[in-house]
């Protein structure tokens, strides 16, 4: 699995926001909250969605699946102008990325994440930057099905 590596221009998103851990993970909650609310969103860009993780500086160090992290459900938007209630304006700065492409199971991605950290990332020009990580759901994500796809965007610079 060979990722395209990629020069990010700064996005503008809003959407919902939730701290959880991989063991407490709450992603399904998350998105169940913002999926029939998306439509108040009256300045959106694209038919995308983007699933956005905040790691802390040291989240990769020492792995602990009870760690916290801030996991995002939004769009893309032009503006900041309007901002539904109970929703957040986000800023995705932009910046160096490998893009990974997934197709299968949105549930059975973790094999995926696993050679990106364990494998591709160590043997790479790059190491990771302490930015944010996200995915792309486009037309053909479908968390149920095993031809669904996603990029999968990770922040990275060079060693």
């Amino acid at each position: 699995m060979t990722p395209r590596i990629e020069t990010l221009v700064e996005k503008k998103l809003i959407g919902k926001r939730m701290i959880m851990s991989f063991a407490d993970n709450k992603t399904f909650e998350l998105w169940r909250s913002f999926m029939p609310r998306r439509n108040e969103i009256q300045n959106r860009i694209g038919t995308e969605f983007y699933s956005v993780q905040s790691f802390a500086p040291d989240f990769f160090n020492n792995f602990d699946m009870n760690a916290t992290f801030e996991k995002w459900a939004t769009v893309e938007v032009t503006d900041f102008d309007i901002i539904p209630n109970e929703m957040q304006a986000l800023t995705l700065p932009g910046g160096l990325y490998a893009v990974f492409f997934y197709k299968g199971l949105p549930s059975a991605a973790g094999p995926t994440f696993e050679y990106i950290f364990k494998t591709w990332l160590p043997n790479s020009n790059y190491v990771l930057d302490n930015r944010l990580h996200f995915e792309i759901l486009g037309d053909k994500f479908n968390k149920d099905s095993v031809d669904s796809e996603e990029e999968i965007w990770i922040p990275v610079k060079q060693k």
